[in-house]
Order: C-alpha cells, then structure tokens, then sequence
C-alpha cells in the first residue's frame, strides 16, 4: 500500500521531469538542432501531423535547418507552419528544400527566453508539489480507514518529500543548465 503509493507519486514526479525536458528543448538558443520542429504541426490531408512525420530533417550548419518534404505538394503547407509557429522563424524555399536560418539572439530576447524557462520550471515544481499533496491526502486517507498505522504513515510522508525535494533539485538544475546555455554567445 505504502510502497505503491510513493512508487505512483515517484513515477509521476518522473513524467513532470520528461515533460519539463521537451518544454525546455523547444526553447531555442542560438544552435539550430533538428528536435526544434517537433511540436510544429502540418495540415496533412486534413489532419494535423508533426513535421518530422512529413518530412526529413537536416543541419545543413550549426545555425540552420534543412527540412525535405517527402512530397512536392506539402513545401508549402511545411513552410506556413514553420512560419506560423511560435519559434520566430522565417523559413526560405529554395527548390524542395526549406531552409531555416536560426536567428542570432539579443541580449533582451536572451532575458525573455530566460523568463520562459523559469516559468516552465516553476510549473514543473508546482506539478511535482500536487503530486506530493496528493501522496499525503493518499496515505491519509488510508489512515483513516485504518489500512496503515499512524507512524508508518509518517515515515511515509518523510519519504514522499524527500522524493519531493530530489526531483525539485532536478528541476533546478536543469533550470540552470538551460540559463547557462541561453546567456551562451
């Protein structure tokens, strides 16, 4: 009971790190990699496709991409949705092959981008804290009903924050990491 609980409350503390991760992966620096695209959906004969699904996507350096459309009819369509994502890109057709040059970032788009990611990481804290709540209110509740004694509970909810505070670490230096990158020139 006891176990299942923090195994639960331990897992899903995890999944709010992996999600923080790609949230983190979208906000770009300076460096052009080809997982910057994933989240940018493409009209594929009525339905909405990521474009990795669509296409091939290259460094053609370390400050562009190069996306290929598998087929001739989707350039466009793959263009206007790179164009109408919230990346601040500006896609060039040449032929077949999209270009997409990274912009250089300014010191203020550099503070904003450090903005943003503060942000995210302070909703992946309060994520991982609900899930602590809700591990307590578990074992509470099962407290009540008599299924565990009162200081096992205790021990368990000594256990479920310092689960709490391993993946709070995690998150800030994660946090860190991603400052670090973005303050990079």
């Amino acid at each position: 009971m006891i176990a299942e609980t923090k195994k639960s409350a331990e897992g899903k503390m995890q999944k709010s790190l992996e999600a923080l991760k790609n949230d983190l992966l979208k906000v770009r620096t300076g460096r052009a990699h080809t997982g910057l695209l994933d989240h940018v959906m493409v009209d594929y004969y009525g339905s909405p496709v990521p474009v990795n699904q669509v296409a091939n996507i290259t460094l053609v350096d370390a400050r562009t991409l190069g996306v290929q459309a598998w087929e001739k009819n989707m350039v466009q369509k793959v263009e206007k949705a790179i164009r109408d994502s919230d990346l601040g890109l500006n896609p060039a057709t040449q032929g077949d092959l999209i270009r997409v040059p990274m912009p250089a970032l300014t010191e203020e788009r550099r503070k904003e981008m450090i903005k943003v990611v503060k942000n995210e990481g302070e909703g992946a804290k309060v994520a991982i804290r609900n899930l602590r709540r809700d591990a307590n209110n578990h074992l509470k509740d099962a407290l009540k009903k008599g299924e565990i004694p009162e200081d096992a509970e205790r021990k368990a909810q000594d256990d479920i924050q310092k689960l709490t505070d391993k993946y709070v670490a995690e998150v800030d230096k994660m946090l860190a990491a991603k400052e670090a990158e973005l303050m990079q020139i």
